[in-house]
């Protein structure tokens, strides 16, 4: 049985999933011809507004998919919605991808399409199986996208970067598989929802902690965690500035989204879950931060403060509640409109596709102000000042892991929030405060003009003005724990600090 009912309204939830998949069919036959580049660019955006549109359309829809391993919620439905926006605006900023060859454009797109596909299906899937599939068609085009970089100098850092890429991938997922199979062996399931259940009895014991470290292990790799990290900073600097800035933020939120999912199975007072939580996050925040001090090049800066950002996601694992997980989010979705800012101004000062050195910034604010003021608020963004939401995020975060007695964490966390404070307003001083120089002005055309504006907005919209997002986020949350058949959320307001909890044990006495 596919699904439990298969009516027009059902079919309404997979509605997104629907869209950009006939868009990727659509890609594919415009590769099937030659010098497509620009009518693929037409095709994808469009796929990417169509697609923002029908998650807009399906918000609060509720369907399953073979036998329940693929199920629409609120939960997933809101993280669509962030791919699918977070996939129009990696376009706006692409603009003509002036580093990648004319001949693979179209299939540039086309890959680019399929391994947002892979992410959308990726938060909807509650069973091992859906999930592994999800997650290799999210990163096999990213494995194929980072070599499309054009040569110059018989020079061809991609190809190491690539295969970097490659080999660090295969090698976590090949860990992450051999953990999935400890939890399998442990319950007999593959559905996440019954395995929760099952795994509580025995979540203390050593094969289960086993398992579900051996799982983070391939969940780590995508979100850049200390120690698995070390292909960051080289992709980030061997791809083109177009495939980092997707690199470095779509399939990190999917990473924190999984995450949840697998957290989740661990008993909220496991202590050995929430030391290895830690030391992660510390092991990130101080690695990252204190290596991007000495950084020159602007894309391996955003590398290394990308592995001290996952830190701080992780830093709401630890509390391993409703109110962390849902602050987690908050904060990878606010990461993905900072990270981004960031690569609009590197895509646009960059001359013919070359990477950007922190120097190249210098007299910004004359050569562009629109690119000056949207890096200003990313880099402000990240470094965590108000009213940004860099800083809601951080805020939230440390909020839920005091709330769990973490108060050793939350003052690591706020050191190294002051460690980066320095190397970014180093950028904004080459920015704001440098003369540019024989350097020339830069002139934007309107997807650059479009994609600066909205990613302000959001930034500052995020950051002002937070409580229904992380309301509608904590709401959302609670449901994705829910999923084991006989279980209805009691309360889900995230001021209460309820819990879901199981039929019957609301009316138990």
């Amino acid at each position: 049985m596919l699904c439990d009912s298969m009516t027009p309204f059902k079919l309404m939830a997979f509605l997104p999933e629907l869209v950009i998949l006939a868009g990727a069919l659509v890609l594919f036959v415009i590769s099937l011809g030659h010098e497509q580049g620009g009518r693929a660019r037409l095709a994808a955006f469009v796929t990417a507004l169509a697609t923002l549109a029908a998650s807009l359309a399906c918000l609060g829809q509720e369907a399953t998919l073979f036998d329940g391993a693929y199920r629409v919620d609120l939960f997933s439905q809101l993280l669509k919605l962030a791919f699918a926006g977070g996939f129009a605006l990696i376009l706006l900023v692409s603009g003509g991808l002036p580093d990648i060859r004319n001949d693979v454009k179209p299939e540039y797109y086309l890959l680019l399409t399929i391994s947002v596909s892979g992410l959308m299906m990726l938060v909807s899937s509650v069973d091992l199986i859906t999930l592994v599939v999800a997650l290799e068609v999210s990163a096999f085009p990213l494995y194929l996208m980072v070599p499309m970089r054009r040569e110059r100098n018989g020079q061809r850092v991609q190809m190491e970067s690539a295969i970097k890429y490659i080999m660090f991938g295969v090698a976590a997922n090949g860990v992450m598989f051999f953990g999935m199979s400890y939890l399998f062996g442990l319950t007999g399931t593959t559905v996440l929802p019954e395995m929760l259940t099952r795994l509580e009895p025995v979540s203390g014991s050593p094969l289960a902690i086993a398992g579900l470290a051996l799982t983070f292990c391939g969940l780590y790799y995508k979100l850049a965690v200390f120690p698995f990290h070390f292909w960051t900073p080289d992709v980030y600097e061997g791809a083109s500035n177009e495939t980092a800035s997707l690199v470095a933020s779509l399939p990190k939120i999917g990473a924190v989204a999984v995450l949840v999912r697998f957290v989740s199975l661990a008993a909220p007072d496991n202590r050995t879950v929430v030391l290895l939580l830690t030391l992660l996050a510390i092991g990130s925040m101080f690695y990252g931060n204190l290596i991007a001090l000495m950084q020159k090049d602007f894309k391996r800066l955003l590398g290394f403060s990308g592995i001290a950002h996952a830190g701080y996601a992780l830093v709401g694992f630890v509390a391993l509640d409703q109110a962390g997980f849902a602050a987690a989010l908050y904060y990878i979705i606010g990461y993905l409109l900072m990270v981004l800012a960031c690569f609009v101004v590197i895509c646009k000062v960059s001359r013919d596709g070359v990477n950007v050195a922190i120097e190249d910034l210098a007299g910004l604010h004359r050569r562009a102000p629109l690119l000056a003021v949207t890096l200003a608020v990313g880099v402000f963004a990240l470094a965590g000042i108000p009213p940004f939401v860099g800083f809601m995020g951080k805020l939230t975060l440390l909020s839920a892991a005091l709330a769990k007695g973490h108060l050793a964490l939350v003052i690591i966390t706020m050191i190294n929030a002051a460690i980066a404070v320095y190397y970014y307003l180093c950028v904004v001083r080459e920015a704001w405060f440098r003369d540019p120089g024989a350097l020339p002005p830069i002139r934007l055309d309107w997807p650059a003009r479009a994609a600066c504006l909205l990613l302000i907005t959001g930034i500052l919209a995020l950051g002002v003005a937070p409580a229904r997002v992380l309301q509608s986020l904590s709401t959302s949350v609670a449901k994705a724990q829910l999923g084991a058949p006989g279980t209805v959320l009691a309360d889900t307001n995230p001021g209460e600090g309820s819990a879901p909890q199981p039929v019957g044990s609301a009316l138990a006495p």
